[in-house]
């Protein structure tokens, strides 16, 4: 215990601290410039200094730390007169603009020379000027106003990791600059603009529109992206959000955004949402009202289900969505409609990886905090680039790195290229023999564990099927690394599953998280992967994780839903579509997605979804697979409603309504509405009532309230009961024969910048990543005389198209990459795929390109 006394108060501390961090924890506030909660100590504005007793100089709160004894104060006429000082000197260039600032009303300057400075000015020379730069797309920079902080060098180059920019120039020619000069050629997180105290870098989506004080209200809530499910501050005027900000210390990201969460807010405003419902008359889509347009979804859907019966119809859910739209939907398919025909686009990865694992490793295996990754002392990353797809995860790793953690990548991680210790390039679409041979390695030192028969009978069968001893550069490293680390963090992305054969990468995965007792870390793209899957929009489960099959969990669930469930488990994703193609699913209803652009062929898909008799289709825009629907509903969007989300450590967060709207509907209320004009009765008044329900008749979600979900620290298995039970066999492993010898192979790029097609439609996004790039390596540049920038067209057996060049240095084989996010220009409409038997995931391996330049 420290005990100290500052300002005659006397303090304790359960931990060593600074005066400063002392101080605010006893509510008595020392200015500062320079020091930020989310940065070390700088020292460098001096305006914390304090008395010391016993100390002959007067000493920065901020980096001295307490001491047993130690006698402190904060305010005299000699503090005082310093501060007065210092900040007399800082307004010698400072312009006096802030009436015109945009920081203004929050400018931590402002506040200080209102408190401490000097009333009246003694310099009479010229202030500094330096031309305001406004050639960057996204930031707007005014480094007269710079008071030379380094706050976001700081926070760039020590917690964001990306040191994009510095100070530049000596004296008074001081100055903040990107290493780019004129834009900056960054990860656009915008964490600068959190730490910055003046206006010297501000965002030009809000600049000049708004001050502070005129904000109506701040609403906290959850980011609508990937899912990390970050916190954040939308701040409301006249029913619109104005801008997104942090809070420092707020959520699991701790006051940290990235480009997506801080700029991509503006698809909500746009002029391009869905406002009424539209039914097709005559061959065209045409508006209507939602008493017409119900009664029609109610009509043909009760229609088929009375001819065909349930099993042909079926329902896409979507991680887009709430926990509560995603109970209410999968109640209504199964209730309403009689099929249990229900599955998500996450089966393409996270739903089939997540069930995959938790067969063999038991449930919550997952449920792993994002926070936990900074204290690991090696990290495998397989899979994917977590700074891409979920970058506040990236950030983590970033962050255990420079702790002095091993990072390990097999494949390709850009955004990891200066934080890894170790990388393997297997041979393409090989890693699963990379994988299977390492875990072969490690049972053959570690022997298997004992705790898990089904599991250890793999291992062993696979150790005795493996060829001759594996050679390949950094493997042994590899197998060292892992064998020698105390606390082990898996964290993989769907890339690497999206294989024909993907299950085999997914059981010797597995086996090394069971014979090295390492945490996984499954990457999520959408912001409820893992919401779907709790809530029950799976064919073969029931919310909770509940298996369909066991006869007395289906029971309880009719007792409570007053109905019978189908017996049958439903077909997945891919299932349906191909059941749409030969005409055995005749109805479609399709929540929150847009399977036509976000499934590989989409030719094909879109075929699918034409043979249907009925297509409906639930969202906020008129997205691909709306334009071909027989009746489109406007749903509500993010900050529009309220209701909960899961994220990929398995914590339940509360989205909150922060905007009024008559734009459209809750995704569970326009559900209910149809099912009450089908016969089965919901009658819910709002989400909070759809929770109680969850709660109720969900033994995972047991006694869950949105009062205590709303506290942010809802982490699996809550107040509920998690499956306890094994398999008595592992899945097989089937091996295909595939050899790749063509000279390059296309492949999905997950952009830092964008995310499915929301992003399309957020003009600050756009503007950074405005088109997509065919992303090659410098190998394949120089083997097709390829500059930065060249127009080249591409073809598969499917398709072409025409983009850019864009060289990337960390692609080390023989794949190009191109996005599926523009409109018009995804990859999923050049890529067939076939279909792993095991997981159901789409393979997308193997599709052959051939280059041209224009």
């Amino acid at each position: 215990m420290i005990t100290l006394t500052i300002n005659d108060k006397e303090i304790t501390l359960d931990k060593p601290l600074t005066v400063l961090e002392a101080a605010r924890q006893a509510g008595i506030k020392i200015p500062t410039l320079c020091y930020h909660e989310a940065l070390k100590p700088y020292g460098g504005c001096r305006l914390c200094v304090v008395e010391v007793e016993r100390m002959p100089r007067l000493q920065t709160a901020c980096t001295l730390m307490a001491a047993d004894g130690m006698v402190v104060k904060t305010e005299s006429d000699t503090v005082s007169k310093v501060r007065r000082g210092i900040l007399e000197f800082l307004l010698i260039n400072h312009p006096l603009d802030c009436p015109y600032c945009d920081k203004a009303g929050e400018c931590e300057l402002q506040d200080l020379v209102n408190k401490y400075g000097p009333t009246v000015g003694r310099y009479i020379e010229e202030k500094r000027r330096v031309p305001e730069s406004h050639k960057d797309e996204i930031f707007t920079r005014n480094m007269s106003r710079c008071v030379v902080c380094t706050r976001c060098v700081r926070m760039c180059g020590d917690v964001q990791g990306a040191s994009a920019i510095s100070i530049m120039g000596r004296g008074n020619r001081s100055r903040m600059e990107p290493f780019s000069a004129e834009s900056f050629n960054c990860e656009y997180c915008g964490n600068c603009l959190t730490v910055c105290p003046v206006g010297a870098i501000l965002s030009r989506l809000y600049i000049h529109s708004f001050r502070p004080w005129q904000v109506d209200k701040e609403v906290e809530t959850i980011c609508s992206y990937c899912g990390v499910g970050c916190s954040l501050v939308a701040q409301v005027r006249d029913d619109a959000i104005k801008r997104v900000i942090p809070r420092m210390g707020f959520g699991l990201n701790k006051g940290l955004l990235c480009s997506r969460g801080r700029f991509g807010y503006e698809y909500i405003n746009s002029g391009e949402r869905l406002k009424t419902p539209l039914v097709r008359k005559d061959g065209k889509l045409v508006e209507s009202t939602w008493s017409e347009a119900l009664g029609i979804v109610a009509d043909k859907l009760m229609k088929v289900k009375n001819s065909h019966g349930g099993s042909a119809l079926a329902g896409i859910a979507s991680p887009r969505c709430s926990n509560e739209d995603n109970y209410v939907f999968q109640k209504f398919m199964r209730m309403a409609c009689g099929t249990n025909n229900i599955d998500s686009i996450s089966r393409t990865g996270f739903a089939a990886a997540q069930k995959y694992f938790e067969d063999l490793l038991g449930q919550g295996t997952t449920a792993n905090i994002i926070e936990g990754l900074k204290n690991s002392e090696t990290i495998f990353i397989l899979g994917g680039d977590p700074t891409a797809i979920n970058p506040i995860l990236g950030l983590a790793i970033r962050e255990a790195a420079r702790r002095g953690a091993k990072i390990a990548v097999l494949g390709n991680a850009k955004g990891l290229e200066r934080f890894k210790t170790l990388q393997l390039v297997p041979s393409v679409f090989k890693e699963a023999d990379v994988l299977e041979a390492l875990l072969n390695e490690i049972y053959n030192v570690k022997g298997l564990r004992g705790e898990n028969p089904a599991l250890d009978k793999g291992i062993r069968a696979l150790y005795e099927k493996a060829a001759a001893a594996f050679d390949m550069q950094g493997f042994d490293n590899l197998k060292k690394i892992l064998l020698d680390s105390a606390s082990t963090a898996v964290v993989l992305g769907m890339d690497l599953l999206q294989r024909t054969d993907g299950h085999r990468s997914l059981f010797a995965i597995a086996g090394l998280i069971y014979l090295l007792e390492a945490r996984l870390y499954l990457l999520s793209e959408k912001p409820n992967e893992q919401g779907v899957v709790d809530t029950g929009c799976v064919p073969d489960m029931l919310p909770g994780g509940r298996p369909l099959g066991i006869h007395d969990f289906k029971r309880k669930f009719e007792a409570a839903w007053n109905g019978v469930i189908p017996e049958n488990e439903g077909l997945t994703l891919l299932e349906i579509i191909e059941g749409a193609k030969n005409k055995k699913i005749k109805a479609l209803y399709i929540m929150g997605e847009n399977p036509v652009f976000n499934l590989p062929n989409e030719s094909f898909v879109s075929e699918a979804l034409k043979s249907l008799d009925f297509l409906v289709v639930q969202d906020i825009f008129l997205t691909e697979t709306a334009e071909i629907a027989d009746v489109v509903l406007p749903a509500l969007g993010w900050t529009e409603k309220t209701g909960t989300y899961t994220n990929l450590e398995r914590r339940i967060q509360l989205q909150k309504k922060a905007v009024e709207t008559s734009n459209g509907m809750e995704d569970w209320k326009i559900i209910a509405e149809i099912s009450n004009k089908m016969g089965y009765r919901m009658n819910f008044a709002d989400s909070k009532e759809v929770m109680d329900e969850i709660a109720k008749v969900s033994p995972l979600y047991r006694d869950l309230t949105y009062q205590e979900i709303s506290k942010g620290n809802c982490l699996w298995p809550y107040n509920g009961e998690p499956l306890r039970g094994e398999i008595s066999e592992a899945p097989a492993v089937f091996k295909t024969a595939n050899e790749y010898k063509g000279d390059f192979y296309l492949a999905v790029e997950k952009p830092l910048f964008h995310s499915g097609t929301l992003s399309r439609r957020s003009p600050a996004l756009m503007k950074i990543y405005s088109e997509p790039a065919l992303k090659v390596s410098v190998k394949t540049a120089e083997k097709l005389g390829l500059n930065e920038g060249d127009r080249v067209q591409f073809f598969t057996q499917i398709g072409s198209k025409e983009a850019i060049v864009s060289i990337d240095e960390s692609i080390k084989d023989n794949r190009v990459y191109y996005s599926n996010n523009f409109k018009g220009n995804g990859i999923f409409s050049l890529l067939t795929f076939n279909i792993d038997k095991l997981t159901k995931m789409p393979g997308l391996e193997g599709c052959e390109v051939k280059i041209k330049k224009l």
